[in-house]
This record gives structure tokens, sequence and C-alpha cells, in this order.
């Protein structure tokens, strides 16, 4: 029997197995779809599919670097225990080596990693170590140079947060030391031009709506919202923040004394935007006791 795309894709849907894993089953039973699902339960592939609806917001983010182009993956795993866990870590760096070659999420998904496609090497792990996973954000960045910093490093080139930073002149020690401060600081954009304009206006009509409650003049409020804005797209902006090793300098100050151009910059942080669901353990064994 022809195994279809449309079967292949069914079968997936029903079972979370990897495209390849559904071809083989649906080959090995003829187009079978229930005896599909069998043989995936069978080789261990198909437990994924169980995992899939819980949260994953603990993981990895890892950096890699090659010829003037950096990237930053993350990779979610429902327990901070599993992202320490060494055959993780190098499937987390595995795939961050394949996204250099990739240009977007959906592409690096499909990307070979050992002979497989990546989203099926995570399937594999999902039904190995018994953890939902996600391959969730991938980022780049290209420069005459890009340097990398990772914050609570598990592994090399992987930790909690990940960071890249272009730039032209310079050296890598200042590049770190500026990868370092964004880590910390977390600016919004690199310089004012770079700012969502949608940010800019909320936060002005908040400071309005603050400084029209103290009831002083129209001129007076003007004036207020001039000098508060400034401050607003001084502290938002990489180039207008103070530098963490020096805060008497900015970093646009900081980058001009060591005759670098900071060009761009990513930061990922693991978890990030994920809503956690905090579970109550003590009330869920309650209502189990009184079913």
């Amino acid at each position: 029997m022809a195994i279809t795309a449309s079967m292949v894709k069914e079968l997936r849907e029903q079972t979370g197995a990897g495209m390849m894993d559904a071809k083989k089953a649906l080959t090995e039973t003829d187009g079978d779809m229930d005896a599909a699902v069998d043989w995936l339960r069978t080789k261990g592939l198909a437990k994924a599919a169980k995992k899939s609806g819980r949260t994953a917001a603990e993981g990895l983010v890892a950096v890699a670097v090659r010829d003037g182009r950096g990237v930053a993956v993350e990779v979610n795993s429902e327990t901070d225990f599993v992202s320490r866990n060494a055959e993780f870590q190098a499937l987390v760096s595995r795939i961050a080596t394949a996204a250099l070659d990739a240009h977007s999420l959906e592409q690096l998904k499909t990307t070979e990693v050992d002979g497989k496609p990546a989203e099926t090497l995570i399937t594999d792990a999902i039904a190995k170590i018994g953890e939902n996973m996600t391959l969730r954000r991938m980022a780049a960045i290209e420069g005459e140079q890009v340097v990398t910093y990772v914050h609570n490093a598990a592994a090399e080139g992987m930790g909690k947060i990940g960071v890249l930073v272009a730039m032209t002149g310079g050296d890598a020690s200042f590049g770190k030391q500026v990868a370092m401060h964004i880590a910390a600081a977390s600016p919004s954009a690199l310089g004012e031009g770079d700012l969502d304009p949608a940010l800019v206006e909320k936060e002005k009509q908040v400071q309005m709506d603050i400084a029209r409650e103290s009831g002083k003049p129209e001129a007076v409020i003007e004036k207020m919202i001039e000098g508060r804005m400034k401050k607003f797209m001084a502290e938002s902006t990489l180039m207008g923040q103070a530098f963490v090793i020096n805060p008497d300098v900015t970093v646009a100050q900081a980058a001009a004394d060591a005759g670098a151009t900071i060009t761009g910059f990513v930061r990922l942080v693991v978890g990030e935007g994920i809503e956690k669901v905090e579970e109550d353990f003590a009330a869920e064994v309650a209502k189990v006791g009184k079913a």
C-alpha cells in the first residue's frame, strides 16, 4: 500500500512520533493506522505524545559561532534536572551547531543532525528521557566578529541566558564585557531608533497620566514628560545604558573608547514568556482522596 504524506501526518498527530518513525511504522504495517500506533508503542516512540501537553519551561540556551555568524538556540524541558543531564546537553549542543546552517526555526527543525531531522531527535529524546521537550526558539546574528556569553553555564556554550554580540573593531575581551552587560541589564533595543514605536508611545501615555495627577500646568507637564522619556530611552537601549563594568560611562561611550562599533545583539532566556502552571500538590492529593 502506498504511504501518503497525509497518513504520516495523521499518525504523527496521534502519537507525537517523528516523521521518519511514523513513515516507517506505516510501511511496516502496510498502512494500517491502528497497527502502526501499536508498532510505535512497542518501539517506545509513541509515549512522547503523552508528554506533549505538559509545560516545558526549563532547559538550556546554547550558543555557537562560525565565520562571523552566531546563533542562539533554546531547547526546553519540564525540569531543571534534565538540563543537567549530559545526554540532553549533548543533544542541545549538536542542534546549536546545526543551527549555523539554518536560517529559521522551521528550517532548523528539518535540518539533519546525526542523520535525523532535529525535530525527530527531540521526539526520540522525549521517549527516552521521559519528559516533554521543545525546540522553541532560534536567533541569529552576523558581524565582523560575534562574541558569545552564557550565564549560569551548565556546560560549555550553554546555560540559562545566552547572549550574542556583533561588532566591528574592538576585541573579544570588550565584546564579552558587553555581552555580560546585556545578560544583566536586558536592553530592549540597540539604540533609540530600534525601539518599538508602540512601546515608546505606551510609556509616554503612562508618564503623561502620572504627570497630570500632579495637577501642574501643561507647560510644566511637557517638560516633565520630556525628561522622563529621555530617561526611559536611555534605560531601555543598550547604547544609552550605564555600562555595568564602569557605570560612570554609557555603553556607547565605552564602545567608542574601545574602538568598537556594536552592530547588534541577541539575548535569549530559558523559559522567557512561558506561563508556568504552579501545581498545589497537597490539594491534588486531597482531590484524589475524595474521588
